[in-house]
């Protein structure tokens, strides 16, 4: 399994205030969940202020990019528009007020979105791959970054799977046709970035094979987003406890692998570790 280094669409990028230059450099995204029933994530909280001091401290601790989300992906209570939005915007106008740091918002919903902007947020996190009607044209109107992330259903829809061909192509196949589909809407190719979608309505068994095959989506060129923290996939191939230090080293091994085949971006939940080993695979690699 050799390093790979992929050829980018437009490597160099200012998002928000931050200059990138993702041939040399791999970004680290911080979490952060206004949810109450994100089971992966022990700093979720309901309360505004201590989202924003975890915030703070992600930035601290070397995060250049936070995301903001108002409702977890797997099934659950339903969360009206109203809601995500009343979730949302005082967070992500309170970090705003605190870093000049990326801020994105975890939506698939235009409205939210649109309110997420107007707060300070610089790029949309679609897990739902822009199916939603509307937002890819929001996303070209604002000129917001936009991830756009593989998988069958969309958020905290039940999660029913139709058997993959091949996994890696499948996700590459859905992948290409969804960034064709965000170039035709308006958005511009150095806005986007890719995220395969580890664990969303994939077994454990899938969720590994895309990470041993990671190279082959990271082709595709536009910057790739590692969202595996804590995951689990992980855990099961762990063995583990939710929570436990062995998914925590897991992570960053797995966002090290991550890294050498290609991620350019690598959303955590606990930032200090993950920073350390993104800098030292940096240097591993030759791009610092």
């Amino acid at each position: 399994m050799e390093a790979y280094y992929p050829r980018l669409v437009e490597p160099v990028r200012r998002i928000g205030k931050i200059d990138f230059d993702f041939s040399r450099h791999i970004a680290v995204m911080a979490i952060i969940n206004r949810t109450p029933n994100s089971g992966l994530d022990p700093n979720r909280s309901m309360s505004v202020e201590p989202l924003i001091a975890t915030a703070e401290r992600a930035v601290r601790e070397g995060a250049e990019w936070v995301d903001v989300g108002g409702r977890a992906f797997r099934p659950g209570r339903v969360v009206t528009t109203e809601e995500e939005i009343n979730r949302v915007t005082p967070v992500i106008q309170g970090i705003r007020g605190v870093t000049d740091a990326v801020i994105s918002v975890d939506t698939h919903l235009p409205e939210v979105a649109e309110a997420a902007f107007e707060c300070g947020a610089d790029v949309v996190n679609d897990t739902n791959g822009l199916r939603t009607p509307g937002l890819a044209a929001l996303v070209a109107k604002t000129g917001m970054g936009v991830v756009i992330t593989h998988s069958q259903s969309g958020p905290a829809d039940p999660d029913i799977r139709t058997p993959y061909t091949d996994v890696v192509r499948d996700v590459c196949d859905f992948l290409r046709d969804r960034v064709t589909m965000a170039l035709n809407a308006g958005i511009k190719p150095e806005k986007i970035f890719i995220d395969p979608g580890h664990d969303l309505n994939k077994t454990t068994a899938e969720s590994i094979e895309v990470t041993r095959r990671l190279a082959e989506i990271a082709v595709l060129g536009f910057p790739l987003v590692a969202a595996v923290s804590n995951k689990d996939f992980i855990e099961e191939s762990l063995e583990a406890e939710r929570g436990s230090d062995e998914v925590r080293v897991g992570t960053v091994a797995t966002n090290t692998i991550c890294a050498y085949l290609g991620a350019r971006v690598i959303r955590v939940h606990e930032v200090a570790p993950n920073v350390t080993a993104m800098k030292s695979v940096e240097t591993l690699l030759g791009m610092a």
